[in-house]
């Protein structure tokens, strides 16, 4: 009877040991999977403090809607660079940062020397102190230039935001230098009848072989 009992005794812990490492199994398994996706939409808080940049329309260039600026964003923990690419209005969240154009710009072809600025937006999640919870700050928002960075700088110690560019076009820029040096005379000279007096006067074509002949013949003497 003893006998009996300890071999069904013995049988539900084999059982028992069983059904504990397919758990072990199971929960190892799950461990290996991926990690679920980084929520990657703008926080209300975010976009209730975004600014609204009105925006200066230029007749002769691309509309300021169908513009599209590259930036630079660094993250200092782990000297890691990447390209955000945004249209004029747009924000993208990367992790526990948020980037905002508002619009880009850049100088008149004819303008030297050349540049190309962007207002940006950049909200951090991250503490005020360390007594403090987790929330959405505005750490800058202004004009940043490509070739005066120094003109105004993202002062943070994690990230940094720059300019690579703003691709935008006025009339002429894909044509020639030539061509786009006579456009922006044109341009500059539009509304006035100055830019005709600029055309030099055409020159009659010297006379063929037996017309000089011919009219010396026919001048009276």
């Amino acid at each position: 009877m003893r006998q009996a009992q300890w071999q069904a005794a013995r049988r539900s812990g084999v059982i028992t040991l069983a059904l504990a490492g397919a758990f072990a199994l199971s929960a190892c398994h799950h461990n290996d999977e991926a990690p679920a996706p980084q929520a990657t939409d703008i926080p209300e808080g975010v976009i209730g403090n975004m600014r609204a940049v009105a925006a200066v329309e230029n007749q002769y260039a691309t509309p300021v809607k169908d513009r599209v600026a590259t930036l630079g964003l660094l993250n200092k923990r782990n000297n890691q660079v990447q390209d955000i690419v945004l249209k004029s209005g747009e924000a993208r969240r990367i992790g526990n940062v948020v980037v905002k154009l508002a619009t880009c710009e850049k100088s008149l072809p004819w303008e030297r020397p050349p540049e190309m600025g962007a207002f940006v937006q950049l909200f951090v999640e991250e503490r005020a102190s360390v007594r403090d919870w987790l929330a959405w700050h505005k750490v800058f928002s202004g004009w940043l230039f490509k070739n005066a960075p120094s003109l105004n700088v993202v002062q943070h110690p994690v990230y940094d935001v720059w300019v690579k560019d703003c691709a935008m076009k006025f009339p002429g820029e894909e044509e020639n230098p030539a061509d786009a040096a006579a456009f922006s005379k044109a341009l500059k000279a539009a509304g006035s009848d100055s830019a005709a007096s600029d055309e030099p006067a055409p020159v009659a074509a010297p006379p063929g072989p037996g017309e000089a002949d011919a009219g010396e013949a026919d001048a009276p003497h």
